[in-house]
């Protein structure tokens, strides 16, 4: 795998790679082995230490361009030019900075954390490889080839059921996949040629696969390898990570799903054929029914058996456990052996009618029992996600190794040996797909710890976002813009694994801080997943989007053409991550059971009619002023908020004299709002910011606000506020923000509160009334048209 030229040997390892291998084993295993020694001299470098730093740095850029081509090497060279140029008359005077000596440079990033073997490094090693191994062996196993039939069989007889069917699968390999470019060449490879078969184009059958994969990477609890980074990088639990994301990736994907149904209806796309059934329709419903609630009541029967068996038997646990669940796996491995094998059809090969889907269903439910576990281990026992990866590992290393020998002596038929052997095959593969996989991933995130390394020596951060805030005039709207554009051109270039570490890395304490200085808190997680977001969307921007060329390549399309079709798909995904900047409701932040179950209907609506507007079409073709309506119903559903501030304003000011009353007020672990202003600690001038104060749950209102790092002192009417203690959450927010020391002094300027305002979804009201006159109008009109043609 990734071969230093193209003549390169392919079945054997060249010389020089044998000398690459040493030496990057030599400048890795020397830091392991001084690592006692490197931290007595931290800042001290010897000539070893240098010597050793450029091997390894020389073998990663090496590395870098074999496994990830040039973009991401020019890109980490450019950091490293201006870690050693930066003082240059070249340069302008805005974004100069003293420079490094070679050695301090070196030290930097090889010797310490916060370079190439910093944080993105390590959660690679220790997590994402356990995810991603895990991914491959499911993958080999027959999983991925279940997904995609079991898609089939539910959607594939629907209006454009190739290419509902192609959403469902890249959503289901999702859960799982770490990359789009690789759900794109799996799920592609069988549902592009059928797509075309039934009547789109080359290009849009590859763009609603490439839409589709693309959007694979928002479906936790993978979410394209990302979400550990986040997690890592927010100090948010991965479980909260996954409830944040869950939201925006079931809308996404649902609006997509209707996108191809109103392509299908444009086109007059029919489904493919399925096959006769002697239940009566009351039958079918009964069916679906039973199955639904037998499913929750089994579900509620696991939860609350399992936590009866950890009380009763608390020593036996595991083991009963562990007995259960292996007679769940042989039970539905003995209801598959009754059935023939799913097999993987040929691209090309002629479907003269679909799979039942009860059948396929059956034959390979036992492949979910590895992806239950690993849910189960986050989200119900809330393990670490290294310990729930490795649970999960277990278990479908034991479904690689069994399910075929088990088969055969259930069918009384085949070679036990044979069989086993043939699972083992299937999980080597899968151990040597996951590695190799691991590879690029494991590549990126070393380069970008040089990008990171670069930010934390030079502090470039605070140079790009001022430049950025210089750009965008102070107002967020624009930085948001801004930052969504570099985010695409970076990901052209870059994994998205990389390009989430360097744009978070360079642009999220930017985001908060302008957002505070408007007066709006913006939760951490929602400007990383902002930044998430438009990496994803790089894979199908054009004119790099990797994405695109790989569907390009299966469908014989235009990869130009087909990466604008992808994007025109994906704008409603382009949309959210503006929407939960402003509406955190999104993202279940702070929202009961009840209120996020409205919240995601009402986002499913508004973005189904975003959908509509933008593809021109809701029951017939959309006149000009019915999208442009449509639009505006779809802002409202998803923003009402906004309408409700233009009458009145959000929060309440109150004197900062009456912070301690107010504290009393707030109950325990509450938050309070305040607006701080004062000099600012590099011009000087009077600036302000608005911070949100964790309130804890201490007695007193004075300790509660220490807690936080929040001392006030009344003095000459004014509520001064000292500088932060180091490590609490106001230093963190506002320590290097203000000069506290300066002849003018920080105060606190008033404190917001919630005002008594009437509920923001009053505003849903007069957006449906207006969205049924919409409908009402073009159901009139497509009767008049059907009636017309008739």
């Amino acid at each position: 795998s990734f071969p230093l030229l193209k003549s390169s040997p392919k079945n054997h390892i060249p010389w020089y790679d044998w000398i690459l291998i040493a030496l990057g084993l030599i400048s890795t295993l020397y830091i392991v082995v001084l690592r006692n020694e490197i931290a007595v001299r931290a800042g001290l470098p010897t000539t070893g230490d240098l010597i050793i730093s450029s091997i390894g740095m020389i073998v990663l850029a090496i590395t870098v361009f074999r496994a990830l081509g040039l973009p991401l090497l020019i890109v980490a060279s450019v950091f490293v030019f201006y870690v050693f140029f930066g003082h240059a008359d070249f340069l302008p005077e805005t974004v100069q900075w003293k420079g490094a000596s070679f050695g301090k440079a070196m030290w930097h990033y090889w010797m310490q954390n916060e370079g190439v073997f910093g944080v993105a490094l390590g959660v690679s090693a220790s997590l994402i490889f356990l995810f991603v191994l895990f991914g491959s062996i499911l993958e080999k196993t027959g999983a991925g080839n279940f997904f995609i039939k079991v898609a089939f069989a539910l959607l594939g007889h629907l209006r454009g059921g190739p290419a509902k069917a192609a959403v469902m699968a890249s959503a289901m390999s999702g859960l799982y996949s770490g990359s789009s470019i690789a759900n794109t060449v799996t799920t592609g490879t069988f549902t592009i040629p059928l797509m075309k078969r039934t009547g789109l184009t080359a290009e849009k059958a590859g763009a609603v696969e490439v839409a589709s994969s693309t959007n694979g990477q928002l479906t936790p609890p993978v979410m394209g390898a990302a979400a550990f980074l986040i997690a890592e990088f927010t100090g948010i639990s991965y479980t909260d990570i996954i409830k944040h994301a869950l939201v925006p990736a079931l809308v996404s994907y649902i609006a997509l799903v209707y996108i191809v149904h109103l392509e299908a209806l444009k086109l007059n796309l029919k489904g493919l054929p399925k096959p006769p059934s002697s239940l009566t329709f009351m039958r079918k419903i009964i069916g679906f029914l039973g199955g639904f609630i037998g499913i929750a009541i089994l579900g509620l029967i696991v939860y609350y058996g399992m936590g009866w068996i950890k009380v009763v038997f608390p020593s036996a646990a595991f083991t009963i456990v562990i007995i259960l669940c292996s007679g769940v796996y042989l039970y539905l491995l003995w209801l598959s052996s009754k059935r023939p094998d799913l097999v993987v059809d040929a691209p090309d090969a002629p479907i003269t009618e679909l799979p039942r889907a009860g059948e396929t269903t059956i034959t390979g439910l036992y492949y979910v029992i590895p992806i239950v576990i690993l849910i189960w281990c986050i989200v119900l026992e809330r393990l670490s996600p290294a310990f729930s990866a490795f649970w999960a590992m277990i278990a479908i290393t034991v479904v690689a190794l069994t399910q075929h020998p088990i088969k055969a002596f259930f069918r009384k038929t085949g070679d036990f040996g044979t069989e086993f052997r043939k699972g083992v095959v299937e999980w080597k593969d899968g151990m040597i797909a996951g590695s190799s996989n691991m590879v690029a991933i494991a590549v990126a995130t070393g380069a970008a710890g040089i990008i990171v390394g670069t930010i934390s020596l030079t502090g470039a951060h605070q140079v790009v976002g001022e430049f950025v805030e210089f750009l965008s005039g102070g107002s967020l709207i624009a930085m948001l813009l801004l930052v969504a554009v570099m985010s695409l051109i970076l990901g052209m270039g870059l994994p998205t694994t990389a390009n989430y570490i360097v744009v978070s890395s360079l642009m999220a304490p930017v985001i908060l801080l302008l957002g505070a200085q408007n007066g709006l808190v913006v939760p951490v997680i929602a400007v990383h997943l902002f930044v998430f977001y438009f990496g994803i969307l790089a894979d199908d921007t054009p004119p790099v989007g990797l994405a695109a060329f790989a569907a390009a390549a299966i469908s014989k399309g235009d990869p130009i053409k087909t990466g604008i079709q992808g994007f025109a798909y994906d704008i409603r995904t382009a949309l959210l991550p503006f929407l939960f900047i402003f509406n955190t409701d999104l993202l279940l932040i702070d929202v009961s059971i009840g209120k996020a179950f409205i919240v995601f209907v009402v986002a499913v609506i508004a973005m189904m009619l975003f959908a509509s507007a933008t593809q021109g079409f809701l029951l017939t073709r959309n006149r000009l002023w019915e999208s442009a309506v449509l639009l505006l119903v779809a802002f409202t559903l998803f923003r009402p908020g906004y309408w409700l501030d233009q009458f009145h304003e959000p929060f309440e000011k109150v004197e900062p004299s009456k912070v301690y009353q107010i504290v009393d007020d707030i109950p325990q672990d509450g938050v309070m709002t305040i607006v701080v202003s004062g000099p600012d600690f590099d011009s000087g001038e009077i600036t302000s910011t608005t911070v949100l104060i964790p309130l804890g749950n201490l007695p007193e209102a004075e300790k509660r606000l220490e807690t936080a790092g929040l001392t006030v002192i009344s003095e000459d009417g004014q509520m001064r506020i000292e500088e932060p203690f180091v490590g609490t959450d106001l230093f963190i927010k506002i320590g290097d923000l203000f000069d506290y020391y300066a002849d003018q002094p920080v105060v606190i300027d008033h404190i917001q509160q919630p005002a008594d305002r009437m509920p923001k979804e009053v505003f849903y009201i007069p957006a449906i009334v207006v969205l049924a006159g919409i409908l009402l109008i073009q159901r009139r009109r497509k009767n008049r048209l059907e009636a017309a043609a008739a």
